[in-house]
This record gives structure tokens, sequence and C-alpha cells, in this order.
């Protein structure tokens, strides 16, 4: 995979993907530009090499449709008050005679912002037509949209079997360097710490590091599949019942791998995540029936931290209970701040997990925060993505 800086792309038109599919308000105001100011180190560097630069993202999910709720514009009107002194001009359209004509009109140092790649069902197909009419004009094919990168669309991967140079951004290539010490070569001892909902979303990614983590620290509500596949009572927790065998599957393997893999000792409990208040704290089983758990107890807490404290590498995703309320939000909180105080080279990925991060105040102290979740989890199961592969 060649990196930006190793093309030549002076007077060349750049089709650059970038992951600008940030959050808007009702008024259609961006409330928070974060994966906009991810991408201008690679903007910039373009512009001041003299590229004709178009630029394309998705924003939302629009099924095929146009939709003004899910328009680039706003995008446009803030990357022209990033880019002081640069032309920002924004497309009607993604393709056709219009698009190719301002492509062919771009003058070195401009940028085209095209509108939302998904107002084509083409794109989320990776249809090779619509490929090669994005790839009309272009030279250069950037891909800086990491976050985008586990998807076999065609702005990712299908236009890279048009223009024959390519080449990976900035942000991509951080992501990919640190991701890799991770897959390839992780430090050890090596503890990766995965919450959330459910196991479903996380059988490749645990699978994975049953191969390269010394001890796996399982919180949030997938925790309870595991507990209940033990044959524990759980009260109103949240269980994947059709995951029962899976969860079962997933310990043996651990055994069998000498992997420590460790679940909640104590227990959060709530009548519900609606009530927003702690009803007790238990360790011992049955929990009770009109009950559910809500986050880990101070007793897990002491546990997890202990082998955070002595990790060389450590990667993390998904909270460790109903961190969004804050009675329930002390054992993803004193996580977060253990990572960042354990030395290691920390890697978290998706967004409840990054939100935990900033809610403890330790952003700052993480190795890499990685600005796509599905992508970092993906990558650590597999140790590569398509739109990855579509580059070299």
């Amino acid at each position: 995979m060649k990196f930006l800086e190793e093309i030549e792309v002076r007077g060349k038109t750049v089709f650059l993907r970038v992951d600008f599919n940030v959050p808007l308000d009702d008024n259609l105001n961006i409330r928070d530009d974060t994966r906009i100011q991810a991408s201008l180190p690679t903007i910039k560097y373009l512009l001041q090499q003299g590229a004709r630069l178009v630029v394309a993202s998705h924003l939302g999910r629009p099924k095929g449709q146009f939709n003004p709720k899910m328009s680039l514009k706003p995008v446009a009107g803030r990357l022209a008050e990033l880019l002081p002194g640069t032309r920002v001009i924004m497309a009607q359209d993604v393709i056709g005679p219009e698009v190719d004509k301002l492509k062919a009109e771009l003058k070195e140092g401009e940028l085209l912002l095209l509108e939302n790649v998904r107002f084509y069902k083409q794109e989320t197909d990776n249809d090779p037509n619509f490929s090669r009419q994005l790839a009309q004009g272009c030279q250069v094919f950037v891909n800086d949209a990491f976050g985008s990168c586990h998807r076999a669309h065609a702005s990712v991967v299908g236009i890279a079997s048009f223009i024959t140079e390519k080449a990976a951004g900035y942000l991509l290539k951080k992501e990919v360097d640190y991701l890799s010490k991770i897959t390839h070569n992780p430090e050890k001892p090596f503890v990766a710490i995965l919450g959330g909902a459910k196991i479903e979303d996380k059988i490749p990614v645990l699978e994975s590091l049953l191969t390269k983590a010394e001890v796996l620290l399982i919180g949030g509500a997938m925790a309870y599949t595991f507990l209940k596949a033990r044959g524990l009572q759980v009260g109103k927790s949240l269980v994947e019942e059709d995951k029962l065998e899976i969860a079962s599957q997933i310990m043996k393997k651990a055994e069998a791998n000498r992997v420590k893999l460790l679940l909640p000792l104590d227990h959060v409990l709530a009548a519900s995540i609606e009530s927003r208040e702690v009803a007790s704290v238990a360790e011992n089983y049955p929990l009770p029936q009109e009950l559910m758990a809500v986050d880990i107890g101070p007793k897990t807490i002491a546990e997890y931290k202990h082998f955070i404290q002595s990790a060389r590498t450590i990667f993390w995703n998904g909270p460790l209970g109903v961190f969004e309320v804050e009675a329930f939000a002390r054992g993803t909180v004193e996580i977060a701040r253990a990572v960042a105080e354990s030395g290691a080279l920390s890697v978290v990925g998706g967004g409840d997990s990054i939100a935990a991060i900033h809610k403890a105040g330790v952003a700052d102290r993480i190795s890499h925060i990685s600005t796509g979740g599905g992508a970092s989890l993906e990558f650590v199961a597999y140790g590569t993505l398509p739109g990855i592969e579509a580059l070299k």
C-alpha cells in the first residue's frame, strides 16, 4: 500500500474518499466536526502540492434516494471556513455531465465536494459502471476514510479498479499503523477489553483475540450471555438466548488457548435503565429476578484494573455498563482512567468507548482513538479490510 507522500499529484485531478459522516442538528448545522478535522491534514497536503481535488463522502443512510436532510452542503460550508483562501465548490450531484464539467474546470489548489455518494444505490452495490463514472477525469485515488474501509462500496473499493495511481491518506495510514501493532505483533501482556450490548457484533473479533491476547476482560450487557451460558441466573439482565452456545464455545476455546477470559464478579443492579438509580450491588447468584445489571461492581473494577496496570498493549471496544446514565457510569469511567494510566500502547475504537474516554477526561492519554468502530473491529478480526486491499 502506497502512502500519500510517495506519489506525485501536482496538476493531477485527485479523487479523495473521506468520512464526513458528521452529526447534524434539526437545522442541518454540524454538531461535531471531528471527522472533518481528522482528514484536514490529507486535504491540506494535497492542495499545497497543487492537486485538483475532488472530495467524496457519505452522510447518514439515505438508501439510494436523494434526501436534502443528508446533503453534504453543510460540510462544504464548514470546509470553506477551515480552508481560508481555498476555493471550495459544491457539486449538485455525484456523477454525470455537470459533475464531469466541474472536474475538468478545476484549477490547481481548488476543491470540489461531490454530493452524498449514498444518494445512489449503486454506491453500496459497488456497481462497476458507477465506479467508472466516479473515476471519470481523475488520475489519482486517495483513500482517507478508515471508518468506511470495511465496506466494499464503489467509492471505497470499486473506483480503485479504474485509477492506477492509488495511496492512503494520513488518517488511514495512522489507523493501519496502530491497529497493526495490535494484530500483527502486540507487545505482551496484551489485554483486550470488550463491552457493549451484543456478542453477535463481536464474534469475529473475539475469535481473533483468543489467538493474540493473554487476557480478555468482558463487560456490558454481553457479559450476561456468557454468565447465563455458565448456568448462572442473571435476573432481568439482557441476554442473547440464541448466542448461549457460541458463548460456551468461546469460553472453552479461551481455556484451551490459556487465555484468561474474565467476567464480572459483582454487579450494579437497577429495576430498569429508565429508573436511572441503583437498586443494589450483588455478587451472589441468582441475581434478583426483578433487577437487571447496568454496570460492573467495585470488585470487578479492582480486578480488571489489576490486569490493565500490568498490560503493555490494550485494545478496548464497548462500554462496561450503561454509561450514558450517570448512576451507571462508574465502571466504564474507572476503566477508562486505568487504561490512560497504564503506560501501555492503548487503542480505543467505537463511538461509545470514545465517548467514555472523553467523559473520563483522559482522551489525551490514549495512544490512539480509532475513528471507525466497525472498521477497527473488523481490522482486529481479519488483519485487513476491503478498502485497504483495494489500494494494494
